[in-house]
């Protein structure tokens, strides 16, 4: 049986193993919970704190969980490099992430954060009409907002991996979008395209842009970070790697472009971005049994069936059996879930690697 490592060795090597990550991350949402809780009683020195709106405990959670995310997750991403210097054998052959590509990454869980507590805080609102809390209950729980926030931060910087910048990537889609959809002022956006989200002044807009811009950059860092784990010993390999990273950094790309280009101010310029991302996603998903011969088979037959799918939907829309929102709903459905299967798949081809490694060994 083995016992527990010592608190001196965590503080040392605070992510050398996955019991001294746990530890890390229940330590950095103690120091959290203890900030949180004594700017709550600042913040709160009023008693009937409402649950949710302007001054209440959810807007709290909302803004300090958003500052816990990042420093966490920056704290995090310190760590993890420090570790990967210190052990050569953990750090060879492992890809390295960028300044912007971690910037982005810490965006991401801070707007996650953000709407996250926002959208939570007014479902509990909604259970609980004109309820109000204590100063001191409220300090307290906006401490646990924060701690949970900078807990799960903490771990996702310091077990970043493929899978993990899915789950995150996912996640960030999903917050992003709902915001931007609960919060539209025209209730019958949806009559029009899935682009009229942008096209307003309101919270709505800046939410719905914002989402793709950092979408985009995302899809970016995972053309960086995921593509380097995929085989690349010959020629061929090499040559089928640095075309789908170059097709997904131009997804990235024209996926940011959406965002800075409403569809309202900018009509030429966000069509051209939309449609030339559709078109590189299907390029590449036909192509993608040549250029990477590693991945699943299963997973290259769901990129055939993706494809299908949108150009059924493209006929239907042709034909005026959908309009263009059910046509750019699903079809950015499809696209966002292969690319996040496709993180999945490439993290389970260099596992894969490793056990083959290992037991050949």
């Amino acid at each position: 049986m083995n016992d527990p490592t010592p608190l001196y060795r965590i503080f040392r090597h605070p992510v050398a193993s996955t019991e001294s990550r746990e530890s890390s991350a229940l330590l950095a949402g103690a120091g959290a919970f203890v900030l949180g809780a004594l700017v709550g009683l600042f913040v709160f020195r009023d008693s009937g704190v409402p649950i949710s709106g302007r001054g209440s405990i959810g807007d709290f959670a909302a803004i300090g969980g958003a500052l816990v995310a990042i420093a966490a997750f920056l704290f995090g991403c310190v760590l993890r490099r420090t570790q990967i210097r210190r052990d050569e054998a953990g750090g060879s052959g492992r890809p390295r992430l960028r300044w912007f590509d971690i910037a982005a990454l810490a965006l991401a869980h801070a707007v996650i954060a953000l709407l996250g507590w926002i959208g939570l805080a007014s479902v509990v609102g909604e259970s609980f009409i004109g309820a109000t809390a204590y100063s001191t209950a409220a300090a307290v729980l906006g401490g646990v907002a924060l701690a949970v926030t900078a807990y799960l931060a903490f771990l996702s910087a310091v077990n970043l991996t493929p899978m993990m910048v899915s789950l995150v990537l996912a996640l960030f889609l999903v917050v992003g979008a709902f915001t931007s959809m609960l919060s539209a002022t025209d209730p019958y956006w949806w009559q029009e395209n899935l682009s009229a989200l942008g096209m307003t002044d309101d919270i709505s807009a800046m939410a719905f842009n914002l989402t793709l811009i950092i979408a985009g950059v995302m899809v970016t860092t995972i053309a960086h970070y995921t593509t380097a784990y995929l085989p690349h010993s010959t020629p061929m390999e090499v040559r089928g790697r640095t075309l789908v990273r170059t097709a997904l950094v131009l997804i990235g790309v024209l996926l940011a472009c959406v965002g800075i280009f409403p569809v309202d101010d900018f009509l030429a310029a966000h069509n051209t971005a939309a449609i030339g991302m559709v078109i590189i996603y299907v390029t590449m998903v036909v192509s993608l049994r040549r250029l990477l011969p590693s991945m699943p088979r299963v997973f290259v037959l769901l990129g055939y069936i993706y494809v299908g799918v949108i150009v059924i939907l493209a006929v239907f829309f042709i034909t005026g059996y959908y309009n263009l929102t059910a046509v750019e709903l699903v079809a950015a459905v499809l696209i966002f879930s292969w690319i996040i299967v496709f993180l999945r798949s490439s993290g389970a081809v260099e596992m894969s690697r490793d056990e083959a490694a290992s037991t050949t060994g």
